[in-house]
């Protein structure tokens, strides 16, 4: 995301001509969404991004079953 955010803050600047940017060339300015494209294969191909989808299910869930039993009185585990 970041290097999306930054590719597309590149390239309003080369358009409009502001700062050092505008004597890059498009290949410079245009390079973070090849390196967003390049992450995003890895991440999917590594398995990554799932793991951590898994990660934030399962925090989601633990904090569900510890808000249910103080609710209940019930003490949580201490991890």
């Amino acid at each position: 995301m970041y290097l999306l955010i930054l590719g597309i803050a590149l390239m309003v600047l080369k358009y409009l001509e502001i700062g050092f940017v505008a004597g890059l060339s498009w290949l410079w300015v245009l390079s973070p969404f090849a390196l967003a494209v390049v992450w995003w294969a890895w991440a999917d191909a590594t398995g990554y991004t799932k793991r951590k989808e898994m990660e934030k299910m399962d925090q989601k869930k633990q904090e569900r079953i510890d808000k249910q039993r103080a609710a209940l009185g019930i003490r949580t585990k201490r991890r």
